[in-house]
């Protein structure tokens, strides 16, 4: 398994649980955790890698490469987000790792899959791919053309991979958000929770198990859309 951006919360639970599940996981982040020094992270290889740039983007590929990895699935979870506010650098940022990252991986998945059995490749997008965002252009736009992506490859590689997206609304809460934005956030959804990050990996596991679907979107969204 491959999972960018799998260094922290929804990225990294659903490594652990690929991990219980019996495969070896690779994931990329941006830079090492220091309690990683002490207390590996068992079964999970880290490959520290910079989205932000071409040059930082064919150095990961080049590494995997050249360590022969193979992967069952390669998960598209590197993201970074970014206000409007930040300026015009912050969408070329966004582009790069939500966009132009995945773009270059999935056009080396040729020599990234297993040479026998499924292959899948998932996009992770957002709410706002499908909806727009008035206060988060940048990062609406670019998860928009991330789940654009998923329908093109899923013509483009089928049959031998299958290539999908989900896209979440609310997952889970950061530490510092304060009681009165979470719950004007619960508001938003019919079913009004704070789910956490199994459900994504059982969206995931759904994608790969299941072997009629691809060029989808399955929304984790609680029913905000009603």
């Amino acid at each position: 398994m491959l999972i960018t951006g799998g260094g922290q919360r929804i990225g990294l639970h659903c490594a652990q649980r690929f991990v219980e599940d019996g495969y070896h996981v690779t994931i990329t982040c941006r830079n090492f955790r220091k309690e990683w020094a002490e207390n590996p992270l068992e079964g999970i290889d880290v490959i520290q890698a910079d989205f932000s740039t071409i040059e930082g983007i064919e150095e990961f590929i080049d590494t995997i490469k050249s360590q022969g990895k193979k992967f069952r699935a390669i998960i598209h979870n590197a993201s970074q987000w970014l206000d409007d506010s930040e300026g015009y650098e912050s969408f070329q940022t966004m582009f790069m790792i939500h966009m132009q990252a995945p773009y270059m991986i999935n056009n080396a998945c040729d020599v990234l899959f297993y040479d026998n059995g499924p292959a899948d490749i998932v996009h992770v997008t957002d709410y706002g791919a499908q909806h727009g965002s008035g206060k988060h252009v940048a990062y609406a736009s670019t998860k928009a053309g991330l789940e654009n992506m998923t329908l093109s490859y899923a013509k483009k590689l089928a049959p031998r991979v299958k290539v999908n997206s989900i896209a979440p609304f609310l997952i889970m809460f950061n530490k510092w958000d304060s009681e009165e934005y979470k719950e004007k956030s619960l508001n938003k959804s019919v079913l009004g929770i704070e789910p956490g990050p199994e459900v994504v990996y059982q969206g995931v596991r759904y994608l790969m198990d299941n072997i009629y679907v691809t060029g989808e979107c399955l929304n984790l969204d609680g029913g905000r859309h009603l």
